[in-house]
């Protein structure tokens, strides 16, 4: 029978896609892969190759609920960590590999307990908490913002964020300069502080020159209970705009964009990195260790992005960053080629490559 390795991985996709990005690889490389989740992260584990055997494991967090939830968040935790135990001793994983969220905690405790070969992946240039809870408790830790700040005693491994195979077959696009023709603008909010992006854009692009304006087709991903009154806006602004909850096909839309106006976590620079693509940059501010402004310095410093903190946001503001880019065909074209210049597109080999080397020492 083949290797094994089990992915802990949940939450949200900024942990989930680089996750699935690991599983296509180590499955063309012939191992078996097992994802191991809670029942909410499974929900986003749709993307998964059909080959990857999911196992749902009990797991919770301090962060939700009330005093009842939390007062039994570590039954649940050692709950999940016995079904992990489990699993492992009936069919021993060759390394375990966590990318954070607290789904991901039963099986790197599990793997912790067992001794077995284990690494985790940090996608943000902080330390999430899951993550740090093991930084210290692994064979090695791999970095997919660079630098990541680290735990003193703490060696990261440079190996960049895995993009998914769907964004990698797309890498360094031909990017269509804006001009007078048509020109796509996505709107992508992450998932989570989507609102505010649904509050200042459509006012910010309808700010916009007459001579841009006409020419704009927008794909905005919004929240479902604020899709109807972002559709409405745009539609009195006279902007072709499509509103959806979630894009299917955002490789597709990001390749289409002249430019993208997004949250900086960590799979969407990776995303906007690997293709190539100018975007205005709005950290998430609620985030607890500032972790998406981090994510962002690599693109703006090497001016493929800009970045508009939270606290100056105004559709003002945005409407002149977005003029900036769509009215200069030139400076664009210059902060597509930047963006890819930081891309990291063989990140999903160097991770695949260090989980391997874990699991034969």
């Amino acid at each position: 029978m083949s290797a094994l390795i089990v992915i802990a991985a949940g939450g949200t996709g900024g942990h989930m896609f680089p996750a699935q990005s690991l599983a296509e690889v180590m499955l063309a490389r012939g191992w078996r892969v097992k994802l191991s989740t809670d029942e909410r992260g499974a929900r986003y584990a749709g993307g998964f190759p059909d080959e990857v055997e999911i196992e749902v494991v009990p797991s919770a967090t301090f962060a939700r609920g009330g005093l009842a939830a939390k007062a039994m968040v570590p039954v649940k935790l050692m709950g999940g960590t016995m079904r992990a135990m489990q699993a492992f001793r009936s069919d021993p994983p060759a390394v375990v590999a966590g990318f954070g969220g607290y789904p991901a905690i039963p099986a790197m405790a599990a793997a912790v307990l067992l001794k077995l070969p284990r690494l985790i992946h940090e996608q943000n240039g902080v330390l999430g908490r899951v993550n740090a809870v093991f930084a210290k408790r692994v064979d090695a830790l791999a970095c997919g913002t660079w630098p990541t700040k680290l735990p003193d005693g703490v060696e990261g491994v440079h190996v960049g964020n895995p993009v998914r195979a769907s964004v990698l077959k797309r890498a360094e696009s031909p990017y269509i300069a804006p001009g007078e023709h048509p020109m796509s603008v996505l709107v992508v909010g992450g998932s989570q502080g989507a609102r505010i992006l649904s509050d200042m854009v459509p006012d910010a692009l309808s700010r916009l020159p007459d001579a841009i304006r006409q020419h704009l087709r927008v794909a905005h991903q919004a929240r479902p209970e604020d899709e109807a009154r972002v559709v409405e806006f745009y539609a009195r602004a006279g902007i072709d705009a499509e509103v959806q909850p979630f894009f299917e096909d955002l490789p597709t839309r990001m390749v289409d964009a002249q430019l993208v106006i997004c949250r900086s976590g960590a799979s969407t620079v990776a995303d906007l990195s690997a293709i190539g693509r100018p975007s205005i940059l709005i950290p998430l501010a609620s985030a607890i260790k500032d972790e998406q402004t981090a994510n962002a310095r690599g693109l703006t410093e090497a001016g493929a992005a800009i970045m508009v903190p939270e606290s100056k946001l105004t559709p003002e503001s945005l409407a002149e960053q977005a003029e900036l880019i769509l009215s200069n065909p030139q400076g664009a074209s210059q902060m597509a080629r930047a963006a890819y210049s930081v891309a990291v597109p063989d990140a999903a080999t160097r991770l695949a490559d260090l989980a391997i080397h874990v699991s034969q020492t």
